[in-house]
């Protein structure tokens, strides 16, 4: 269990706390700002406006300035104007598709000087308390190779959950850049998440606490004085403080060749050379030499033959029939992971694993691996 001594629960500083602090300060706020030709915006605005479509003609060069004012202008289109101390930082130009149930996001960006502050992700998280309001569920936007990171911070996925006749023809189509969607939830308020994260994280390591207080207990550790043999989970001291109870499948797992270590030994050792015998076991004998195949132990990390097998089986190491039987289909495992399923290497190790898996079915030893 992990503890809050690890330090993992450790309220950690989330990237949108300096941007809510300053808006709670009135140091910095959020405008949405747009233009109308039936009724002229207030002055400030459109101060604010130039501001913006400054800050995107800055931050996004390779976007023509004249289609920017366009943009930023028209009617048709929103932005959600990032303030800090009067003076536009950021913000969002978006066109709203109620009927569509879409926000495009057509500009996002921040000055230069203001970011890595998380502004960004408090601006974002703003727009989608807005959207939900107006009962819009889908963010989509065309993202550029350097956009692409931030939007999936933001929780937006190139798997576009809206139809395609949602927006086919509403949404302006960027080459070269990456349409990505962001669905929401409209019982989640975005711009107190991280609040509600930190108070769960409080209550679970509260928990915790309360827990390891109850059942906070030093057991003496197991012995093998005797060497190894099989222990039953039970048997382990303190497993049964912890709530563990055995179920019905576990008995599956074991056999009863399990119980009598020497007719154990004398059940694998035949199946083992039956294996040994099969005419194309020869690939899995011996290690495989490195030198031979010198990326093989990149690939596998766990390397095992029946060399390998054959000792441990003579040290008294398989006490069990679960052991034996892991290894022995690691073997097969680890080649077809090495090997392309074409060769004849991949086809080998299915034939000489199901000759296995049929002996030991004969001698009454294969027990459930799951």
């Amino acid at each position: 269990m992990v503890g809050p001594e690890t330090g993992f629960f450790n309220e950690q500083v989330s990237r949108d706390q300096l941007p809510k602090e300053e808006e709670r300060t009135g140091v910095l706020k959020f405008q949405i700002l747009h233009n109308n030709l039936k009724e002229k915006p207030p002055d400030q605005h459109l101060i604010w406006l130039v501001g913006l479509k400054n800050v995107f003609s800055h931050q996004l060069p390779r976007m023509p300035k004249e289609y920017i004012t366009r943009i930023v202008f028209d009617p048709k289109h929103q932005s959600l104007g990032l303030i800090k101390e009067n003076t536009v930082i950021g913000g969002i130009c978006f066109r709203m598709f109620p009927t569509q149930n879409f926000l495009e996001i057509v500009f996002c960006a921040i000055a230069a000087n203001e970011q890595v502050k998380g502004y960004g992700t408090h601006m974002m998280n703003t727009l989608k308390d807005y959207a939900i309001r107006h009962n819009i569920l889908h963010f989509l936007t065309y993202a550029d190779e350097s956009a692409i990171g931030y939007f999936r911070k933001q929780g937006f996925s190139r798997d576009i959950k809206l139809s395609r006749q949602a927006y086919l023809g509403y949404i302006k189509d960027y080459e070269g850049a990456t349409l990505m969607e962001c669905e929401l939830n409209p019982r989640v308020p975005y711009t107190q998440f991280s609040i509600i994260i930190n108070k769960q994280k409080e209550v679970i390591r509260q928990l915790i606490e309360r827990k390891q207080a109850e059942i906070r207990k030093v057991h003496t550790g197991l012995s093998f004085s005797q060497g190894v043999h099989r222990i039953d989970i039970q048997e382990i001291p303190g497993i049964l403080e912890t709530g563990w109870k055995s179920s019905p499948e576990d008995s599956s797992k074991h056999n009863e060749l399990d119980k009598d270590p020497e007719k154990l030994s004398v059940v694998l050792r035949n199946v083992l050379n039956q294996v040994k015998g099969h005419p194309n076991v020869w690939p899995f004998k011996e290690p495989v030499k490195e030198d031979e195949y010198p990326d093989y132990y990149e690939t596998i990390r766990y390397p095992i033959d029946l060399h390998t097998v054959s000792e441990r089986l003579k040290s008294g190491y398989y006490s069990c029939c679960r052991l034996f039987i892991a290894d022995m289909l690691r073997i097969f495992r680890n080649c077809r992971t090495y090997n392309e399923k074409s060769s004849d290497y991949y086809k080998y190790a299915n034939a000489v694993e199901r000759f296995f898996i049929n002996k030991m079915k004969e001698v009454g030893a294969m027990v459930d691996m799951t």
